[in-house]
């Protein structure tokens, strides 16, 4: 992967959960035509702006960062959305160190490797 990235700009790489629920069970976020607010963050954080802040599984929007302008959803609860929960995070990433274990092996390269250990290090490090 290093000597891929010599001379090559790296992929931005975001994850975007659009159907992360409230504890009532309502989709947190509205959706379909309130996505492109996402993705304007999204864009946005590639142009450089400062709108992001660290957290345990990455960077996360700045509160007030993402264009809620004349958005009117009884479900929007921004503090939930970007919730972190300890044991789910766990359970992830054990998951994805289980999958590339069993598909890739040996062959995972060690930057991921790496990557996956520091995730698996933070995680433990959330507190609730």
């Amino acid at each position: 992967m290093e000597d891929f990235a010599k001379g090559h700009p790296m992929p931005r790489v975001f994850h975007v959960n659009w159907f992360r629920k409230s504890s009532e069970k309502k989709f947190i976020w509205p959706g379909y035509g309130d996505n492109v607010r996402v993705l304007d963050w999204i864009l946005r954080r590639i142009d450089g702006e400062d709108i992001a802040i660290p957290s345990p599984v990455g960077y996360i929007p700045k509160q007030g960062s993402i264009n809620l302008t004349n958005l009117d959803y009884a479900h929007l609860d921004m503090n939930a959305l970007f919730e972190f929960k300890k044991d789910f995070w766990l359970t992830e990433v054990k998951e994805l160190m289980e999958y590339f274990e069993s598909n890739v092996g040996e062959d995972l390269p060690v930057a991921l490797r790496n990557e996956l250990e520091n995730l698996d290090e933070r995680v433990h490090g959330i507190t609730e």
